[in-house]
């Protein structure tokens, strides 16, 4: 078979234009298209027009007749009632008969020359409106030109659009009075438009400043195609106004129209993507191109190391920051499945356990740490976040983690526990420095005791006529001192020492009494009197030895606060309620209270108001709380006497340790 031969130039010349010939057509449909559809858009609202104007005509016409008939009645009316015999009941006749016959008009009067009504069908009297002057304006007419007139249209009081007809009564040529008939524009509307009129529109009568008077519709929302005319009479520049309903005909054929656009609109398309089917492929592989080497870049400059992992746990992907950070090359990951070349031996049952969790889809939100293992055998601390890897279909594949080397922030973390426990530490020393004279006092106390009882002792077994009876008390007495000095030199040697934080247990009222046997000799030296409330609690979860300080340093700074109070006032309440779900621990005391300046500052560490104060104590006091997940805050205290005084407040969750 002979091959395909190329193409000449002439066709290669010739080949854009054949090529553009299709779209040119369809170019050409589209247009003439669109055209054929204005054209029939143009003709229904052609047609829709005239048949709005001929009901317009018609709708005014036969307002025009009913108003000219009823008015043609009053005239007679009018002339008729020149005798005066038969006048009153000429008009309770005629005026009841044309009431019940004319519905569009609510009310027939009879007025004298000054405009006074003299009769009123139905038997009410005339409805006052907001300006008379119309109606005055009316009869002034009226009778000027000897005709009938009609008013300017008006409101009542009820907010209800009224027009008057005045007809004059005339006896030869002297004005005996005036007939007036009330027509409430929307009577009017309702009883003088047939249904099939208010199907097809929406009629409105509206004066030259578009004032609306009266309106009649059946359906909500208008076109933007109305007509106006004239509505004489009664005249006084109202008009007649008329609007389309939106119409919902020839919907098939634009159904029709809008599909054949659709549909060639569609081919078009069709014809330039094969034409520009090349193109796209083209640059189609240059964007992969591009995007290939912005990945790499964008990998290359990455710190956080990326891992993706099938279904089945198989390694998939890895990143330059995730290899550097393991010390493996990506063709040792890639592929290699449970357990990891990276996992520690030491740590191995529950890096699986974790992994089982993650291919589970149970993996935590907010991430997890592990313990990872370099190619040189370096542990590492790794936190890691896992979410589900989804491809191009929206089909999930396997799961992408986020890996951090978090060993230098763990390391930093540990040096700021270390050296937040060296401060609470320094802090209790400098607290009890504080209280050496103190504790020096009450200690001397049992000591010279002892000494005071063994020297009774001594002196008794120099006698003669000894007994073991007379030695005993002064014996049980020594104990008693020793055990009391023995506490005192417990307390201070449990609250100096130095233990790791461990929350275990404790009980609240124990630690309670502890602290207020450290402050009692002090607060009796000042003479501050301590009340304590407390309930019977259960075990918190907590450590003892941090609880002692912060009660140690809330009691402490209360009786510093109170150094200017009255002695009769200086107390301090230390009260204890618990509820189900944490304890609630107040101390409040009638000091000088919290300047407002300094209400911030409060929990900064190393901020005091104490001439000799470290300013730690309230900084370590509120990071010991949090450490207990509690809260630890200052209020006003509003019983104090003083006016003054402060409740510090902290809280303990009572769950289990």
């Amino acid at each position: 078979m002979d091959s395909p031969s190329a193409p000449t130039l002439a066709e290669k010349r010739h080949l854009p234009w054949l090529l553009a010939l299709p779209k040119l057509g369809i170019v050409l449909l589209m247009a003439a298209l669109f055209a054929l559809l204005w054209l029939l858009q143009h003709s229904e609202r052609e047609e829709q027009r005239n048949i709005l104007i001929k009901d317009v005509l018609w709708l005014e016409q036969n307002l025009r007749f009913h108003l000219e008939g009823n008015r043609d009645l009053l005239q007679q009316l009018a002339v008729d009632m020149n005798d005066p015999q038969e006048r009153e009941r000429l008009f309770r006749v005629r005026s009841t008969h044309l009431l019940k016959n004319s519905p569009e008009i609510s009310r027939i009067s009879w007025l004298d020359p000054q405009g006074r009504a003299l009769i009123s069908l139905p038997g009410h009297e005339i409805t006052n409106e907001p300006n008379p002057g119309r109606r005055i304006r009316a009869f002034d007419v009226a009778k000027r030109l000897g005709k009938p007139a009609y008013s300017e249209p008006y409101f009542s009081a009820a907010r209800e659009s009224l027009i008057d007809l005045l007809v004059p009564i005339y006896d030869e040529s002297h004005l005996t009075g005036m007939l007036l008939a009330t027509y409430p524009l929307n009577d009017l509307l309702t009883n003088q438009v047939p249904w099939w009129f208010t199907e097809k529109y929406k009629l409105e009568i509206v004066d030259d400043n578009d004032m609306l008077y009266a309106t009649k519709t059946h359906l909500e929302g208008t076109n933007a195609d109305s007509y106006q005319i004239p509505f004489d009479p009664p005249g006084h520049g109202l008009r007649l106004k008329i609007s389309n309903y939106p119409s919902d005909q020839n919907a098939l054929q634009r159904l029709l129209t809008i599909s054949i656009l659709l549909l060639a609109g569609g081919v078009f398309w069709s014809l330039w993507l094969v034409r520009d089917l090349m193109h796209k492929s083209t640059r189609a592989e240059e964007a992969l191109r591009a995007e290939h080497a912005f990945r790499a870049a964008m990998e290359d400059s990455l710190t956080v190391g990326m891992r993706a992992r099938d279904l089945k746990g198989r390694v998939i992907y890895v990143n330059p920051a995730f290899c550097k950070m393991t010390g493996f090359a990506p063709d040792e990951l890639v592929g290699h499945e449970p357990p990891m070349p990276y996992w520690a031996p030491e740590h191995l049952e529950n890096t699986e356990a974790m992994h089982r969790a993650v291919m589970a889809g149970e993996a935590p939100s907010d991430g997890f740490e592990i313990t990872f293992m370099r190619k040189n055998g370096e542990r590492f601390q790794a936190l890691v976040y896992e979410a589900k890897l989804i491809d191009g279909n929206g089909q999930h594949t396997g799961w992408m983690a986020s890996v951090l080397d978090i060993t230098e922030r763990k390391n930093a973390e540990e040096l700021a526990r270390q050296q937040q426990e060296q401060l609470q530490f320094t802090a209790r020393l400098v607290t009890l420095g504080e209280m050496a004279s103190t504790l020096a006092h009450e200690l001397n106390q049992p000591l010279a005791a002892i000494a005071s009882y063994n020297t009774g002792c001594l002196n008794l077994l120099n006698s003669e006529n000894l007994s073991c009876a007379e030695l005993k008390p002064a014996l049980e007495k020594i104990g008693v001192q020793a055990q009391r000095a023995g506490k005192i030199i417990r307390r201070v040697h449990d609250f100096v020492r130095k233990s790791e934080p461990k929350r275990a247990p404790c009980a609240l009222g124990e630690v309670i009494d502890d602290c207020l046997g450290f402050v009692e000799p002090e607060a009796r030296k000042r003479q501050i009197r301590i009340e304590a409330g407390i309930p019977d609690l259960p075990l918190l979860p907590a450590d003892r030895l941090m609880l002692e300080q912060v009660l140690l340093n809330l009691v402490r700074n209360a009786m510093d606060a109170m150094n200017e109070t009255p002695t009769a006032h200086r107390l301090i309440r230390l009260n204890v309620q618990a509820d189900d779900n944490e304890v609630r621990v107040s101390v409040a005391d009638h000091g000088c209270g919290i300047a407002p300046e300094i209400e911030d500052k409060l929990y900064t560490a190393f901020f005091t108001t104490k001439q000799e104060g470290m300013g730690v104590g309230l900084s370590i006091c509120r990071s010991i709380i949090e450490f207990h997940r509690g809260r630890l805050w200052a209020e006003k205290n509003a019983d104090s006497p003083t006016g003054n005084g402060t409740i510090f407040i902290f809280t303990l969750p009572l769950e289990s340790a």
